[in-house]
């Protein structure tokens, strides 16, 4: 393995939609919106999807699930629009983006708790872990220390929330638990092994370095 970093699809969203998320984030910059405001209520969004899905109300857990994601977006168009370079900002809505996650799996777990599916409620509780640790590498490779830009991985933020999207419309709409049971089990395979990835590409930058 080379530390060359490869485009991921989070990259390629981001491309895409470029375009028209700087003139909506020009609008709401026009109407006085912060940015900060918008992660905020992103989180809450989340917060009342997870308490449905952890009732079993899959369907419309799923579809406001649906509507918070392009606020994870939306927040730093506005940030542009303003030409606002707020590094509390950015702290902010990492720190929300990891309690989001930890909304979603906490109710994923609940949910499968209260069906007596421990076996599930343990992989739930192994993709958080592996969702918060791609994070927290890509943070520590990051510091000053290190430096080293670190977005490589098989299971980015965008395919988590992908997965997430398709396990828990599928169950609200089909009302098939194999839904919710493959995607926490590629969750937890995937989110662990994209962890060890790059901590691996640290390893190897950091080695291609000669320290």
């Amino acid at each position: 393995m080379t530390s060359q970093q490869t485009v991921t699809l989070t990259d390629r969203l981001r491309k895409l939609t470029q375009a028209p998320l700087n003139r909506l984030g020009l609008i709401l910059s026009r109407l006085g919106i912060h940015p900060d405001l918008i992660t905020i209520i992103g989180l809450i969004l989340v917060g009342g999807a997870a308490i449905l899905i952890a009732n079993g109300v899959f369907f419309f857990g799923g579809i406001i699930l649906l509507i918070s994601l392009p606020l994870d977006a939306v927040d730093g168009a506005v940030a542009r629009a303003m030409k606002r370079k707020s590094v509390f900002g950015m702290v902010l809505d990492s720190t929300l983006d990891r309690y989001a996650d930890g909304f979603i799996f906490a109710s994923l777990s609940y949910y499968f708790a209260v069906q007596d599916r421990f076996e599930m409620m343990g992989l739930s509780l192994v993709a958080l872990m592996g969702s918060f640790l791609v994070s927290y590498v890509r943070a520590r490779a990051d510091d000053v220390k290190v430096s080293v830009a670190t977005k490589v991985g098989l299971f980015t933020r965008v395919e988590r929330v992908i997965v997430i999207l398709i396990m828990i419309l599928g169950m609200g709409l089909f009302n098939q638990p194999l839904f919710l049971e493959i995607g926490v089990l590629v969750l937890a395979i995937g989110t662990n092994f994209t962890a060890l990835q790059r901590l691996l590409f640290v390893y190897t930058a950091l080695k291609d370095r000669g320290e």
